[in-house]
């Protein structure tokens, strides 16, 4: 009887601990609580953008910003950052539509690659060996190529995109647009090299503590270096992407990019130096970023409030990693 009394009495550990509750709130990314309530309101308010005819079409707008949060979210895990996505991605849209280079599509796309490894190098060079500041650097960078660019332009204007690109850019392979596929295709090896392989634990490493990292004899410095590499060769692929989707160069394609993908990061779950969010919290932010201005469009909101909101979403982006570092 006694035994049964200290059953009864003994403390039930599969009773939820809510005491727990609101710390465990607080360490989920934002934008899944935001991507839940945005769908909640189109459903109430656009129930026409959660069809199965639009919302592909979404996530195919999504996508080269989910590309571009991978690579920001790669070298903010190691301390530093990337803004020279729109540089990089004016520079491949001229290489392939300007007919600048008497070359086929195919060495102008290789081209693009080998520009993309130069600009990933040269941030990762003045950055590691220079020690530079990386949003200098990188913004610096991101000028310079639109600047020239610009310049290029002046003398011989950006054409059509290659056949190639925009046929990739329409197509659906099992219902989804080749766009969004090729996002899967980047997104889920990121993952499992972040969380499965030497590469991912050096990051972790680097990333929480990079002058202890330094003297366990991590090589932190090739860490950051390869970080911004791929960081430069996803903003490459976002560029293809892009051209693909309007068909046309032009030197603004993906000026915008840099920042939402800062921002899509931590909203994502993802500080300068640790990352609670893996790569799906970045993934999601970046799909919720897209469908809110979708969602915002369909109600009427004009460019200027568009913008706007991009510029206070950005000061969220920075208030929420702020609050979270205190």
């Amino acid at each position: 009887m006694k035994a049964d009394l200290r059953a009864v009495d003994a403390p039930r550990s599969w009773l939820p601990n809510w005491k727990a509750l609101p710390g465990l709130a607080a360490s989920v990314p934002p934008a899944y609580f935001g991507t839940i309530v945005l769908l909640a309101l189109a459903a109430a308010l656009r129930p026409q953008l959660l069809s199965a005819m639009l919302l592909p079409l979404i996530l195919r707008q999504a996508a080269p910003l989910g590309l571009a949060v991978i690579g920001q979210s790669l070298v903010m895990r190691a301390r530093s950052l990337d803004l020279s996505a729109g540089g990089v991605i004016a520079a491949v849209s001229y290489i392939l539509t300007s007919g600048y280079f008497p070359v086929s599509d195919t060495v102008a796309v290789l081209m693009c690659i080998v520009l993309g490894l130069a600009v990933g190098a040269l941030n990762g060079v003045l950055i590691v060996k220079a020690r530079a500041s990386s949003v200098i650097v990188t913004l610096a960078v991101a000028m310079i190529l639109t600047g020239v660019v610009i310049a290029f332009s002046q003398l011989r204007a950006p054409g059509d995109a290659p056949d190639m690109l925009r046929e990739l850019a329409s197509r659906r392979v099992i219902g989804l647009p080749v766009p969004v596929l090729v996002w899967f295709a980047v997104l889920v090896p990121a993952a499992v090299v972040l969380k499965l392989t030497v590469f991912g634990r050096y990051l972790d490493a680097v990333g929480n503590n990079p002058q202890a990292a330094a003297l366990s004899g991590i090589p932190h410095l090739r860490v950051i270096f390869v970080g911004h590499v791929v960081s430069a060769l996803v903003s490459v692929l976002c560029g293809f992407i892009l051209v693909g989707f309007v068909g046309m160069g032009n030197v603004t394609l993906g000026q915008d990019l840099a920042l939402n993908s800062l921002a899509a990061a931590i909203l994502g779950g993802v500080n300068f130096g640790t990352g609670k969010g893996g790569m799906a919290g970045p993934a999601v932010a970046a799909f919720m970023l897209t469908f809110l201005f979708n969602f915002l469009t369909s109600l009427g909101l004009g460019e200027p409030g568009k913008l706007m909101l991009q510029g206070a979403i950005i000061a969220l982006a920075a208030l929420v990693y702020s609050l979270r570092n205190r």
